[in-house]
């Protein structure tokens, strides 16, 4: 049992994402901090604000993907006395009256340390606003994303593509018509030329590298409108 420094200490964070690759990724990296303890993980918005009532006085970080009522999120977090982090999506346009309401907005491409970073200065009642700028002058020069977008084949892209939506190896294997030991298969050679271990890593690794991301959300959406 924490002493009471300890616990008046600790970042208490409420994780809301409906991309599962990535709560799970933020809890992996957030795992690591003894000053770091997720006390609710919620993929749709009635959990969020389930989350909210049930912990109060936490961060929040949830994502635009949510589709929130950002405003009247901000007041019954405020209500409660949490803080509240957005996670855009990279790319996207944050309006100027959310980020004057928000206590952080991030990028989906946050790196780990990034997020770390930002959570505890939310909860030190600092403000914390990542600058995309400085994102997009990192990806212009990243070759990484590139790179591997030209190494995969497009079986090969479909799978990551699958990976990226959450899809386990079975169901991977019934959308692309083919056995599940094959999916292994092709995974084991995108790990070898991503240079990862696992399928989080691989989703990770995706995300970030927003060529990688695009190319890979364009096969997803070739995908989802031929089993429509």
């Amino acid at each position: 049992m924490p002493c009471r420094g300890e616990e008046s200490s600790m970042n208490r964070i409420i994780l809301a994402d409906n991309q599962a690759i990535f709560r799970a990724g933020a809890a992996r990296v957030l795992a690591l901090e003894d000053d770091m303890r997720i006390v609710a993980q919620c993929e749709d918005a009635d959990r969020m604000l389930h989350a909210l009532e049930a912990h109060r006085g936490a961060v929040l970080v949830f994502s635009g993907s949510m589709q929130a009522d950002v405003p009247a999120l901000v007041e019954q977090a405020r209500a409660a006395g949490t803080r509240t982090i957005l996670v855009a999506e990279n790319g996207a346009q944050v309006a100027e009256e959310l980020v004057r309401v928000l206590d952080g907005v991030l990028f989906r491409n946050v790196p780990g340390v990034n997020l770390i970073d930002c959570i505890r200065r939310v909860g030190k009642g600092q403000k914390c606003l990542q600058n995309y700028s400085n994102v997009t002058s990192i990806q212009a020069q990243d070759t990484a994303g590139a790179r591997v977008r030209d190494r995969l084949t497009p079986k090969e892209m479909q799978i990551v593509a699958l990976i990226v939506q959450g899809c386990k190896n079975k169901q991977i294997a019934l959308q692309l018509n083919t056995k599940e030991q094959v999916i292994k298969n092709y995974l084991r050679s995108i790990y070898d030329k991503t240079g990862v271990s696992d399928r989080l890593e691989l989703a990770l690794f995706t995300i970030h590298h927003k060529v990688l991301a695009d190319a890979a959300a364009r096969v997803g959406d070739l995908l989802q409108a031929k089993s429509a």
